[in-house]
């Protein structure tokens, strides 16, 4: 199945470890990046370091028509997806 990961962390954290070949769009900006993430391969799975930033895009996405769901964590999302 093909999809996007989006991390909404900041740079200084997408840069301490993130999932392999995700995008990082910090939460701050996802509204000014709207077009940018609607144009994306769907579904889009968004990440955090808990959930709560990742829970936030997904909402707002989700009330846009955006096929998403919230992953976690980066680190449960890179577990997830190395099985």
């Amino acid at each position: 199945m093909k999809y996007t990961v989006v991390d909404v962390r900041t740079r200084a954290e997408f840069s301490g470890g993130n999932v392999a070949g995700s995008i990082n769009i910090p939460l701050q900006e996802v509204v000014e990046n709207e077009a940018k993430i609607m144009a994306l391969e769907q579904p889009i799975i968004f990440c955090c370091a808990s959930g709560g930033r990742s829970g936030q895009a997904t909402q707002y996405f989700k009330s846009k028509g955006l096929n998403c769901e919230n992953g976690g964590s980066w680190m449960d999302v890179n577990f997830q997806l190395n099985q």
